[in-house]
């Protein structure tokens, strides 16, 4: 397939060099030429700063930029495309924000973190693909199996749950990971010697209900601890954790209270 980019990030990079490798990359978009054509280089594409230098001769456009500059990249880019199949990478943007302005839009959706500096592993990164008709749709489904084995056709109401989801499982967790190398840190003590209750307790979480394998002192109850961390954390003068520790305490102790 004949693909060209809208963006130059992140998500854009790590697509573009994973498909580059099967598939003909075209053009690559930003609207910072420098970054277009720094990712250009990588993938063998010709960079552009311009919508009136689209090439029309593709067979997909991925818009790979930010959730609320999706509508208004549709609707420049609409005019130049009208033959083309057009998806973004979102998973919290319903596909209504790209039909409402073109016929031939989907959605391709990597449910992955990502990083410039970390490689991705695609043959087990979960792809959800949507689109509006069904040619679109089988050649979405082509694409995705060229670079995963997990491939789901979801709409958008499932695609937004997961990605409401994600974002407990990975932003939230990882800023919770955060908190917690401030604390030690302060202190003065190596994080590194968390790494193996950090592994377990995720490989608990994916061999298991997570609910079923909560620990700590808010599962059992145990006041006195709870009361100390929060007075370490007065001391400290740590208002913003004692505050999160204090909420996240009673939403265990809510959840697992026997009525």
């Amino acid at each position: 397939m004949r693909i060209s980019f809208i963006g130059a990030g992140r998500v854009a990079y790590h697509l573009a060099k994973a498909l580059g490798s099967q598939h003909q990359v075209v053009q690559i978009y930003s609207r910072t030429f420098e970054k277009a054509e720094w990712l250009s280089l990588q993938v063998q594409a010709q960079a552009i700063s311009n919508f009136e230098n689209i090439n029309t001769d593709i067979d997909l456009m991925i818009i790979a930029v930010s959730d609320q500059s999706i509508k208004g990249v549709i609707e420049q880019i609409s005019p130049y495309l009208k033959d083309v199949c057009i998806v973004h990478t979102s998973g919290s943007t319903h596909l209504n924000v790209l039909a409402k302005t073109h016929d031939k839009c989907g959605v391709f959706y990597p449910l992955q973190t990502f990083s410039l500096e970390r490689e991705i592993d695609w043959e087990n990164t979960p792809l959800f693909i949507e689109a509006a008709n069904k040619q679109d749709l089988e050649n979405l489904v082509y694409l995705a199996n060229s670079l995963s084995n997990k491939l789901y056709s979801y709409n958008s109401e499932q695609r937004l749950s997961l990605h409401l989801a994600a974002i407990f499982a990975c932003n939230f967790s990882n800023y919770c990971y955060d908190m917690a190398k401030q604390i030690v840190d302060a202190k003065h003590v190596d994080f590194s010697l968390l790494y193996p209750l950090i592994q377990e307790t995720a490989n608990k979480a994916l061999a298991n209900n997570p609910k079923d394998m909560q620990t700590g002192p808010a599962m059992r109850g145990d006041e006195n601890i709870i009361q100390m961390h929060q007075e370490m954390l007065k001391q400290e003068k740590r208002e913003d954790l004692q505050e999160v520790y204090a909420l996240l305490s009673q939403q265990i102790i809510q959840r697992h209270t026997k009525l």
